[in-house]
């Protein structure tokens, strides 16, 4: 499914990942692939409060949580700046999709990173 919504479907995740050669690009692609799929999610599933949105979150979160090993194989890892990053990026999507009071700690309360 194409994500509809403009300010999203314009947007490039994870821009700084893919300018730190730290990070490589084929997992970084992963990573965006999963705040893709995420943003499908929530326009096909219109949530309708905090608690849907964080389910969807939680979803995501857990998929980095599994990348996490990949990084790891690949000699890079989601060290902390990484980490900021990418919850920024949740943060993002929360807003882009009007849930502008997110709790950015609640929306990837399920890292392992």
């Amino acid at each position: 499914m194409p994500i509809t919504h403009q300010q999203v479907a314009g947007y490039e995740f994870l821009r700084q990942m893919y300018d730190d050669s730290y990070f490589p690009d084929h997992v970084v692609d992963r990573g965006r692939t999963i705040l893709l799929r995420l943003c499908e999610r929530i326009e096909a599933e219109r949530p309708s409060d905090l608690e849907s949105l964080y389910a969807l979150t939680q979803a995501a979160t857990e998929e980095f949580n599994l990348l996490e090993r990949e990084f790891e194989a690949a000699g890079s890892e989601i060290e902390t700046v990484a980490r900021e990053w990418i919850c920024d990026e949740f943060c993002f999507v929360a807003s882009a999709y009007g849930f502008t009071e997110a709790e950015p700690e609640q929306l990837t309360s399920g890292r392992d990173w």
